[in-house]
């Protein structure tokens, strides 16, 4: 084995632990790569920076050089936090880290606490939501490299905003991928959708868990990052006695004693599986807050009527209010969709163990035309199912330009360069979309450069009326979350809940806050305390005891 230098191969030695290593060290700002068993160069696996591309080498970065102006941050308080999602490619016209640090005074003043970035590590071509990287400790040159993710973080701090990454460690994806070629990164017992899976369990997996859990202490340490999102952690497939999730939380909880500043793990799973988030001492992973996508499909459904692929398990008003309390809908629950049993109860875990949202990159991008909330349905109903997820026990996220209800689309772009591939990648997503009854015609295609463009957010829309109001509904509700302490105690033993399917409406009571919604056809009284302080209409109005909604209307109540 060898390290290619400016066209030299140097050897490396072999130690006694296996691994190979340089007589000295590369200087920061050394181009490199390696080449192995005489094939290469390849890359560096551990490679901190790409600035040309994911098939190009290396080149070594010193991460203590940078002059980092945020020593007086100590982080954020998830549990009582506002989430914000953003792709650093679409959420600004220039599409770079830069671009979006721009824009970080218009999050302050939404009320939002942290940033939660898409992955942001190296993949293949400009543009792409980043799930396909490949060089998992390298940032993606096209929106800033290194150290415009480090001025990014710092300007953030310097904002009072925290900040997290999503990071993916289910799988790499195919174009770049030289991982194998090191060790036995990969392996052939498990397979994910999106395939091979990584070696947690197999032989010399201890290894790979070190590559993982290190990687994910680079980037908190490095960056200064506040947290990360762990992506389809379902896949990541484990049966080791102490699982790689459960390590790395042990980990991170140290670094963060070293730091002294809090450091949060939250992942995505489809499992409906509370022990990701329960105390390691109650037998869990001990990781911080999961993604609830049952509060988001429960009310998905309500607000569209949509009954299609994983909507079919809901539609009910019922669903969201169970939802709203028990945080799961399929908890050891016959599900239709799935054709089995899902679920465990949540049991006695507070709200701030989950992420609850209305919108985020998955639940729109992976429709057809990456249709938002505000383009299925009325700004009224958009309001409701903003009003439920921002009143809710949960920590609540939006997706860049939710708050405005943004006319611009996410939708699922790629810039891969082999076009087999790219075809392989337009295959997939026909397939994907046949169970919700979506044709081939319906789909924009993830090569065309005009389905990365029309993805971008306008931000000049947000003074045109119907974007405004919405701006100023979205304020209004995260001024009262931050007004009302108990909005922010995660207290799911105190959600009481009426419903009436056949009128639709839904009346939630958490301590002093009522919300009072209507999604049916005709204007009704429904009976409710305290008083009127948010109205998504003026037809909302108090008539002696009772408060008149008209349709696809929502009040805010306070008070006992």
């Amino acid at each position: 084995m060898a390290v290619v230098v400016g066209g030299e191969d140097r050897p490396l030695a072999r130690g006694e632990d296996g691994w190979w290593r340089p007589d000295a060290p590369l200087r920061p700002g050394t181009d490199y790569a390696f080449r192995v068993d005489g094939e290469g160069p390849f890359p560096d696996p551990r490679s901190p920076w790409q600035p040309q591309g994911v098939h190009r080498p290396s080149r070594a970065v010193d991460h203590g050089a940078f002059d980092w102006s945020d020593a007086a941050w100590r982080g954020f308080h998830l549990p009582s936090a506002v989430l914000y999602e953003l792709h650093v490619g679409t959420f600004s016209p220039e599409g770079t880290f830069e671009g979006a640090a721009r824009r970080l005074d218009h999050l302050v003043d939404l009320g939002v606490d942290a940033v939660e970035l898409l992955p942001v590590n190296a993949f293949p071509g400009r543009h792409g939501w980043g799930y396909d990287g490949v060089a998992l400790w390298a940032v993606h040159e096209p929106y800033g490299g290194p150290e415009g993710l480090k001025r990014f973080v710092d300007a953030c701090h310097a904002r009072g905003l925290g900040v997290v990454l999503d990071v993916v460690y289910n799988h790499l994806g195919p174009s770049g991928n030289y991982l194998g070629r090191f060790g036995p990164y990969f392996t052939e017992t498990y397979h994910t959708p999106w395939g091979s899976a990584v070696n947690f369990d197999g032989a010399g997996s201890h290894e790979v868990r070190a590559f993982v859990v290190e990687n994910a202490l680079a980037w908190l340490r490095d960056y200064h990052l506040d947290g990360l999102r762990l992506d389809a952690v379902h896949a990541i497939l484990d049966t080791s006695a102490v699982h790689v999730l459960e390590e790395m939380a042990e980990r991170v909880e140290a670094l963060a004693g070293a730091l002294g500043r809090p450091l949060w793990l939250m992942p995505e799973s489809d499992l409906n599986d509370p022990r990701l988030v329960r105390g390691r001492d109650a037998g869990g992973y001990g990781l911080d807050a999961q993604w609830s996508d049952d509060l988001h499909h429960a009310v998905h459904a309500a607000l569209t009527g949509e009954r299609t692929g994983y909507y079919a398990d809901f539609g009910a008003l019922g669903d969201v209010a169970t939802a709203l309390r028990d945080a799961y809908v399929y908890a050891r629950r016959f599900s239709s969709y799935r054709g089995h049993v899902h679920g465990r109860p949540a049991g006695d875990l507070p709200g701030h163990r989950f992420l609850g949202y209305l919108q985020n990159h998955d639940q729109v991008g992976n429709r057809a035309r990456g249709e938002r909330i505000g383009h299925l349905v009325s700004p009224g109903r958009q309001k409701v199912g903003a009003a439920l997820v921002l009143t809710s026990p949960f920590v609540p996220m939006l997706f860049q330009g939710e708050e405005w209800a943004a006319s611009a689309p996410f939708q699922y772009f790629t810039d891969h360069e082999e076009e087999e591939l790219a075809e392989a990648v337009r295959g997939g997503r026909r397939r994907e979309f046949a169970a919700f009854g979506w044709s081939p015609e319906e789909i924009p295609d993830p090569q065309d450069p005009a389905t990365f463009e029309r993805s971008k957010l306008d931000w000049e829309e947000r003074g045109e009326p119907a974007h405004r109001d919405m701006l100023a509904w979205y304020r209004s509700l995260l001024a009262l979350r931050r007004r009302i302490p108990e909005l922010g105690d995660g207290r799911r033993d105190r959600v009481e809940s009426a419903v009436d399917e056949r009128a639709g409406t839904l009346v939630v009571r958490r301590g002093p806050v009522t919300v009072a919604c209507n999604l049916g056809d005709a204007p009704v009284d429904v009976a409710a305390s305290g008083e009127l302080t948010l109205a998504s209409d003026e037809g909302v109005r108090r008539d002696g005891d009772a408060l008149r909604l008209p349709p696809d209307t929502v009040g805010v109540l306070v008070g006992p």
